[in-house]
């Protein structure tokens, strides 16, 4: 039985992407929550921990973090909300948390698709990029430093980098020649370099290169400007471990596009 309080709208939206085995986990999960709080209705509370469940998983507030690797996670996850608040796409910050999930997730982010997506335009592959590096540039420009907290989105970005050379033929210099195949593309949706010239291989990886510096730096770029806004919104994390709702909506609309994004996006 669904509370009264339950938004299924709100809920498609945020389940967007889902496919029907993640919808019938996430029903699952809501009704769980419901029977273990010994409740006969399921409501929207259940939905949305049932949602973090799903993409982030369990909390493990028993995983205890040093001072600094606290403020490490809290700078990386704003650095990740603040790049993705001005990046073209359907991709909506709706949350940021620094209280542990999963197996490894120390923080997160989450982008909530305001629609159903199949495509992404080239300047929403450059923005998704520059939003993947936005934690470790963060940490860099903080701390001068980066720490290993980066490691997954650094594989995103590379795959989506490389997948734009050569998949998509994004790359002014090699045009739309397809150097990758789809391998199982029904199952796993792997994909493998085909067989080229030394020349040729060094010049994908070299694009690829280019993709991921050019979106580092229009990472870095974004929260220099927004310094002030980058230090507040982390301090505030700190203090309450996740922005969401209204919070976090005023606080993005003050970010503020420095003067070489459109020309990241364009060029």
């Amino acid at each position: 039985m669904l509370g009264e309080n339950v938004n299924l709208e709100k809920i498609a939206t945020q389940t967007a992407g889902f496919a029907g085995a993640d919808l019938a986990n996430l029903v699952n999960e809501a009704a769980l929550l419901a029977a273990r709080n010994n409740r006969q209705a399921v409501l929207m509370a259940d939905f949305n921990e049932a949602i973090e469940r799903v993409v982030a998983g369990l909390e493990k507030r028993s995983r205890i973090l040093t001072s600094l690797e606290r403020q490490t996670v809290a700078y990386h996850e704003v650095g990740h909300a603040l790049v993705g608040a001005l990046m073209p796409g359907g991709g909506k910050v709706s949350k940021i948390s620094i209280v542990p999930r999963g197996l490894g997730a120390l923080g997160y982010t989450m982008q909530t698709p305001e629609e159903d997506r199949f495509l992404m335009l080239e300047d929403e592959v450059k923005g998704k990029i520059a939003t993947l590096l936005g934690g470790r540039a963060a940490e860099k420009i903080v701390f001068d430093q980066v720490s290993t907290g980066a490691s997954d989105d650094i594989q995103k970005a590379t795959e989506l980098a490389d997948k734009a050379v050569t998949q998509y033929g994004m790359s002014k210099d090699l045009g739309p020649v397809a150097f990758a195949k789809n391998e199982g593309q029904f199952l796993n949706g792997t994909t493998s370099r085909r067989a080229v010239g030394g020349e040729v291989t060094a010049k994908i990886d070299s694009l690829v290169k280019q993709y991921i510096d050019r979106g580092y730096e229009i990472a870095q770029e974004i929260l220099k400007f927004n310094r002030g806004l980058l230090e507040s919104t982390t301090q505030t994390l700190l203090k309450q471990e996740v922005l969401e709702g209204e919070q976090l909506e005023r606080i993005l609309s003050l970010v503020k596009a420095p003067d070489e994004l459109s020309q990241f996006l364009n060029k």
